[in-house]
């Protein structure tokens, strides 16, 4: 693993290995973030770059299966949004392998393609070939986002009411939004994120928990920023030469208010600032190769 973090004295990244070495947090480094001092988040990011994808996911499984266990220590259960994409598909088969009690698992998607679910372009059928239909996770336990109804809209308002449900009414929430106990992103080119593109209106939503992300004329149902942000453990996952540019502009410094929020709106990923929780960026070395701090 080679930390982002540089030495100060050498301006060079340090090389390490082994589990002793495999996590390097911002608290102990002086990097720049790309927002304003007045909203940084309760705990500064973690970065960590790993040679090569394999490591990359060997390193995501480690981390996912410490905050699995962190949830169900402090609650009983674990509550977890997935990503969709090519980059997550191999973790969610090594986690078909791992020993968990499935029962307290409960799992959401972040976003979701408005496609029928046998799509080949479905989040959800891709996380059930990888993991979740290898596994005995209660049927109950699985909150796939619906596309079945008159509309995205319609159906993100139905996907919100059934965790409103779920969250308020079984488990009794007093919040205005729900605290996910884990929850996975990847990066598009474009610094997109979930389903949250640039400079559209789902930026915006501040009032619902769930929202219609457009691409185009490709509408999406996702998670909004507000969710996001409340998370208790939220893992972006970066693979690829082709996320370096966005990669910069995301982590790019700005201490303007008015260029941070044009740069916001250009580079959603860089909304995510949880209020308390923890915040992972795990990169293979073709991606996070050129950052700088």
């Amino acid at each position: 693993m080679t930390s982002a973090f540089p030495d100060p004295a050498s301006g060079a990244t340090d090389a390490a290995s082994g589990a002793d070495a495999r996590s390097e947090s911002a608290n102990s480094s002086s990097p720049s973030f790309p927002f304003p001092a007045e909203s940084l988040p309760a705990q500064l990011p973690t970065v960590e770059i790993w040679p090569d994808r394999p490591e990359l996911i060997e390193r995501a499984v480690e981390v996912v299966l410490s905050q699995i266990d962190h949830a169900l220590k402090r609650s009983g259960r674990c509550t977890m949004a997935l990503a969709g994409g090519s980059t997550p598909k191999p973790l969610y088969e090594q986690l078909a392998q791992a020993d968990l009690d499935w029962s307290k698992l409960f799992i959401f998607w972040g976003d979701e393609r408005y496609v029928p679910p046998t799509s080949p372009d479905s989040n959800q059928r891709m996380a059930r070939e990888a993991w979740l239909d290898r596994v005995p996770i209660p049927a109950a336990n699985c909150w796939p986002m619906p596309t079945d109804g008159a509309s995205p809209a319609e159906d993100a308002a139905r996907y919100e009411a059934q965790l409103r449900a779920l969250f308020c009414d079984q488990w009794g929430l007093a919040e205005d939004f729900p605290s996910l106990d884990l929850v996975l992103l990847g990066l598009g080119d474009d610094g997109h994120t979930a389903s949250l593109f640039p400079n559209t209106a789902a930026l915006a939503v501040r009032d619902r928990w769930v929202t219609v992300g457009n691409r185009g004329d490709d509408p999406r149902i996702t998670l909004t920023v507000p969710v996001l942000n409340q998370a208790s453990c939220t893992i972006f996952l970066v693979s690829g030469e082709s996320k370096q540019p966005a990669i910069a502009q995301v982590f790019a410094p700005c201490d303007d208010p008015t260029l941070a929020a044009l740069l916001d709106q250009t580079y959603p990923a860089r909304l995510v600032r949880p209020v308390s929780g923890e915040l992972w960026w795990l990169f293979d070395q073709s991606a996070g190769e050129r950052l700088e701090f």
